[in-house]
């Protein structure tokens, strides 16, 4: 059981170290003197403030004396000063301290911040480039939170490392080491006992308050989790009047977490106690020991004051190590999870010699290509696929055939297990996905848009557009005119998700912003099986004219949309079992001319209901 506690705290210590290594380079930039002179700058004010700091019961002991001998006092044998003189020097250096630690967080600031901003920054971009099979095992609340509490786990290291551990050890050492020169050894070694019992029954305490925190957190987290799944899926909740199973839902992860909360606020009452009597009990022994020492006549009545004066300087810092101590313990959790976040391999990335995709005519082929997500179950076997500059080739099959599967590889989501899947004779691993990504427009299913204006979602598609050219993509997309009709126009805010949008609108600005891009091969995946029949019909007249001069893959689910691409592929179990025309797989009495007379029985009985 020892072993295990004791193989518990290395690991803790080790993962500590590994973090204090990671941080230290956002502390200490390379190549930024200015940044490195600040840092030097806040550590020569800390050290006065702290010198300062130690000097003052200095100061009020020779007040206290002169006023009680009546005499002023004789100031390293050069000049008395008398007690109100004394006083008033009290006063300003304890004004002087505060201005040296005040300045000390001013000079440091810039340097707290600008690392918040870097780790924040490099941890936004990090999660961008993770791999599409990270994101659709995470759940973004999670992953929000991670973030957060990482970069506020940064913030208070900063600032309890560097302005309350540090300043509190130096001002240990310096108020130690005066009583031990000016009172003797025993004042010395009563406080360092006292000081050494609170630190050690602090930390052991703390210790055992983490797991309790790791707990609350988990629970935070599971809870945030269920809230925002919940609130995304609003529509789903109405639908199936579900609002209490939710909150059912939500409020068991609350009410976990209101356990693991009073945990954490009994064992926080304990350990104050605990300090409170250890650290009251090291004062009282040594103020016993400096009254006997003024009634033996060995001390005076300023000495007695000064000694009470640096145990209230020791004790009140002291109060905080405890919290100090958690939260610093706190923000390496926090941030461990964040930098191992940071450390998650990247599935799909740029090779050192990856160069920019040339697109000359948007010449697509599929070499014999594999493909899994699992080792155990194939998705795609051996696809042989060519598709020519300025061709529309539908892609169909019935679900989990590997029609979807074939975009996320053109666009690089994931990387082929076998195979070689090229562009104009470029096999897309040995270029850069920046480029690949510039040459390539996708209209999904479910066009998902951002909680701002509808100027900003067509926008999207380009780096800074004027509004012209905005404005033209909404005409070729057939928005213009909708949008013209908004009281606000291109400034309407279309809510979360663009739920403020109906299902045709939203496919209309995802056509526009990809006719803004001006990509010259466009991926539609099954991007109008969820509008009705109408809105489909004017959606395709758009698709029509986004095509032109273009290479489309269309994967498709509604046959009728497609029937006049120049060559359709059936996909059945990950492999191309028919091609051809519409006409000439008609004429094959197979896979395709079964699933057409099946659609167009349905969409038959469909007219005949609405008849009726």
């Amino acid at each position: 059981m020892n072993e295990a506690v004791e193989s518990k705290e290395l690991q803790a210590r080790k993962s500590g170290m590994r973090i204090l290594r990671r941080v230290t380079p956002f502390l200490w930039p390379k190549n930024n003197p200015a940044f490195r002179l600040r840092i030097v700058l806040a550590l020569l004010a800390l050290l006065t403030a702290e010198l300062i700091t130690v000097g003052i019961p200095f100061i009020y002991k020779g007040a206290v004396d002169s006023l009680t001998s009546g005499e002023a006092i004789d100031i390293a044998g050069v000049v008395a000063i008398g007690a109100v003189t004394l006083t008033i020097a009290y006063g300003v250096t304890r004004v002087m301290s505060v201005l040296f630690h005040q300045l000390r967080d001013v000079i440091f600031a810039k340097v707290g911040q600008r690392a918040l901003r870097t780790i924040a920054l490099e941890t936004f971009k990090h999660i961008h480039n993770l791999s599409l099979r990270y994101h659709i095992t995470r759940k973004t609340g999670g992953l929000s939170r991670i973030v957060e509490r990482g970069v506020k786990g940064v913030d208070w290291l900063l600032r309890f490392v560097l302005f309350s551990i540090g300043p509190l050890l130096l001002q240990l050492l310096m108020v130690c080491t005066v009583l031990w020169i000016v009172l003797g050894f025993w004042y010395f070694a009563t406080i360092l006992i006292a000081i050494s019992l609170y630190v050690v029954f602090t930390f052991k305490v703390t210790e055992w308050r983490v797991q309790i925190r790791k707990e609350m957190n988990k629970q935070d987290t599971d809870a945030n989790q269920k809230a925002i799944d919940s609130l995304l899926n609003y529509e789903t909740v109405k639908y199936f009047g579900a609002e209490e199973r939710e909150a059912q839902r939500y409020d068991s992860s609350m009410e976990k977490f209101e356990t693991a909360s009073l945990k954490t606020t009994y064992s926080l009452a304990a350990l104050n106690l605990g300090q409170s009597v250890i650290i009251t009990t090291g004062t009282v022994i040594v103020m016993l020991m400096a009254a006997i020492g003024v009634k033996n006549g060995e001390l005076s009545v300023g000495d007695f004051v000064l000694v009470n004066s640096y145990m209230i300087q020791v004790a009140m810092p002291l109060n905080w190590l405890g919290t100090v101590y958690r939260e610093i313990r706190q923000a390496l959790v926090d941030m461990g999870e964040m930098f191992d976040l940071l450390d998650a391999p990247y599935e799909v990335s740029d090779r050192p010699d990856a160069k920019p995709l040339e697109v000359r005519g948007g010449k697509i082929e599929f070499q014999n290509v594999s493909f899994s997500y699992y080792a155990n179950r194939s998705i795609l076997k051996g696809v042989n696929l060519t598709i020519n500059p300025g061709e529309t080739v539908a892609i169909v099959g019935p679900s989990g055939s590997g029609k979807s599967t074939i975009g996320r590889l053109l666009f690089r989501f994931y990387d082929v297990t076998e195979g070689a899947l090229k562009i104009d004779n470029q096999d897309i691993r040995y270029v850069t996905q920046s480029s690949l990504h510039k040459q390539i427009g996708i209209v999904p299913q479910d066009t998902v848009l951002f909680n701002e204006t509808i100027f900003y979602n067509i926008a999207y598609g380009l780096p800074d557009p004027n509004p012209r050219q905005v404005e033209e993509a909404a005409r070729s997309a057939r928005l213009h005119d909708f949008i013209a009709e908004l009281p606000e126009g291109y400034e309407t805010q279309v809510g979360e998700r663009g739920l403020k949008l109906s299902g045709g609108e939203k496919q209309r600005v995802g056509i526009a912003r990809t006719l803004l891009k001006n990509p010259p091969i466009i991926l539609l995946d099954e991007a109008t099986s969820s509008l009705d029949t109408e809105t489909e019909k004017e959606i395709q007249d758009s698709f029509n004219e986004m095509s032109f001069g273009r290479t489309v893959i269309a994967i498709a689910h509604r046959l009728s949309t497609i029937v006049h691409s120049d060559k359709i592929i059936v996909l059945e179990q990950g492999e191309i079992v028919e091609q051809g025309t519409h006409e000439e797989l008609l004429e094959l009495y197979g896979k395709y001319h079964a699933m057409w007379h099946r659609q167009l029985a349905g969409e038959e009985d469909q007219e005949e209901e609405l008849r009726a």
